[in-house]
């Protein structure tokens, strides 16, 4: 059972903070890539559009419909996503997922700040709608570099 002491815990203003101000909000006309991601148990989705110019991220925008660990997270992308390479999102998007799931430290430079999503650790019902940023962002990379190809 949960206590209310972790669903504080969890819901920090710290998190409610970050996922009242998500940079980069909204869809971008014409970009290069846009994939759209849904974590099916609880219905949230990211959409994501990008520009890519020498393999780096030079454009951003991303509709997320979320809870707030979901937002909380794809804020913390925001803060840090222009400038990125694909190697970059995937290895956070890894961290990420170790971090949630096998207890690993959080994301390292240049994504700082996840940290504050430790706390849902124990909550493997949230750990798909806080990946969806980083996976939405990394499959954006990856078709846009498939199109750069084309």
């Amino acid at each position: 059972m949960t206590s209310d002491s972790d669903l504080i815990k969890l819901y920090s203003q710290r998190i409610l903070g970050l996922a009242a101000d998500i940079p980069h909000r909204g869809r971008l006309e014409g970009a290069q890539a846009s994939v759209r991601r849904r974590a099916p148990l609880c219905g949230s989705t990211v959409s994501v559009d990008l520009d890519v110019e020498d393999g780096r991220i030079v454009r951003f925008g991303q509709d997320v419909k979320a809870c707030a660990l979901g937002q909380a997270s794809a804020a913390l992308l925001g803060c840090n996503v222009i400038g990125r390479t694909r190697d970059e999102i995937e290895t956070a998007r890894d961290q990420l997922k170790a971090m949630l799931k096998d207890g690993a430290p959080p994301p390292g430079a240049p994504f700082e700040g996840y940290e504050v999503l430790e706390p849902a650790r124990d909550y493997r019902n949230r750990h798909a709608s806080i990946m969806l940023a980083l996976e939405a962002t990394a499959e954006a990379m990856a078709e846009a570099e498939r199109a750069a190809c084309a």
